[in-house]
């Protein structure tokens, strides 16, 4: 079976005026237009959410099709990045497009704090959830208490996954393909510029191991750029970070200042924050100017363009947030309201796009 979790609450869900998640209700502001991000929603309170067990009887399960597209709950492992508050958007627009109510939560990379608003959810009797687990060690407890409530639930951007195996539809990119295009991109460039034997070019990948929907990405880039160059193994390196902009700075700082005899760097990363991150170690190094490094979203690196600035960051691979929050909502829609079965994994598609071309590739998004 392709689809996963499947139930109809019986409660009629009211419709409203977006609000964040957190604390203060009704105060607390919604995702805000594309282009203001929202205020990042607060951890709940230990008392305040109802957990699963003090909640009234969940909704029995039910066969999918005409149930209420009510209040939709959509938890993010990081709701302050603007990947996540793009997407968050996006969400809320297609919900209420189609007559929903959409409660942004930003679990703060805090497993508890995830969960919590899980329990939230359910206590409310919403009618589904779309998340993004800060930990996917917490898959198997997030699927489980959305089974036993019979809420349907559809993972995004990082899988719920058991032994690399998804156990809740997904939807998000696939990592690999994306990876390769970052790959091949960045080994032509390397060709053109005459670095592959360079013995002052060094190869950096800014990995994120701890999370599994960004391995094949440098798995990808790594496969792709050495089966166009076969650079020298000895002048690669690697630095894993949690994929913020100042965790990658610190990584890419780190490797940079061990390895002097590197003057011009390489930079892939498993997602644009410590690819950006990437950047700002390479300026701060005074080794930016000879350096390339290339992104993954182009939502950090299409800001940096705008402004007229000549970055090392030469290229990103776009895809869009907006496509992730929108399709995850109109798959919880078809589920619930048609009864359309949900495959177990939708990937958008992507394409690497440089300072030239990216408001072409972009579209609106590049504004």
């Amino acid at each position: 079976m392709k689809k996963v979790l499947a139930s109809v609450l019986t409660a009629t869900m009211v419709m409203g005026m977006l609000t964040a998640c957190g604390g203060q209700a009704e105060e607390a502001a919604a995702p805000a237009a594309k282009e203001e991000a929202p205020a990042a929603a607060e951890a709940p309170e230990a008392e305040a959410p109802a957990a699963q067990e003090e909640a009234e009887a969940p909704a029995q399960e039910a066969a999918a099709g005409g149930g209420e597209f009510g209040k939709i709950y959509a938890i993010y492992k990081a709701g302050d990045q603007t990947w996540f508050i793009d997407e968050g958007n996006a969400a809320k627009a297609k919900t209420e497009e189609l007559g929903g109510e959409l409660v942004y939560c930003d679990a703060q990379m805090n497993p508890e704090t995830c969960l919590k608003f899980v329990d939230t959810a359910i206590s409310e009797k919403a009618s589904g959830i779309i998340i993004c687990v800060p930990d996917q060690t917490m898959s198997q407890a997030v699927v489980d208490k959305c089974a036993e409530a019979g809420m349907p639930v559809v993972a995004v951007d990082d899988a719920l996954e058991v032994n690399g195996e998804k156990i809740a539809p997904w939807v998000g990119i696939d990592g690999y393909n994306i990876g390769m295009a970052n790959g091949e991109w960045m080994a032509q460039y390397a060709i053109d510029n005459n670095l592959v034997d360079d013995e002052e070019c060094g190869v950096l990948f800014l990995t994120m191991d701890t999370v599994s929907s960004c391995v094949p990405r440098t798995e990808g880039e790594k496969d792709k750029f050495m089966e166009m160059t076969n650079f020298d193994e000895s002048r690669i390196f690697y630095g894993d970070n949690d994929g913020t902009t100042d965790k990658g700075n610190q990584a890419a700082t780190a490797v940079i200042t061990a390895n002097p005899q590197i003057k011009k760097w390489l930079v892939m990363s498993a997602n644009e924050e410590s690819a950006m991150g990437g950047v700002r170690a390479l300026e701060t190094a005074g080794l930016d100017k000879d350096s390339c490094v290339i992104g993954l979203g182009a939502y950090l690196a299409k800001d940096e363009w705008n402004a007229g600035k000549d970055i090392c960051m030469k290229a990103s691979c776009y895809f869009s947030a907006d496509s992730i929050g929108a399709t995850a909502i109109q798959i919880l829609h078809d589920y619930i309201v048609d009864g359309k079965e949900m495959e177990q994994a939708t990937a958008v598609p992507a394409t690497v796009c440089t300072p030239d071309n990216y408001k072409e590739v972009m579209g609106s998004a590049a504004d």
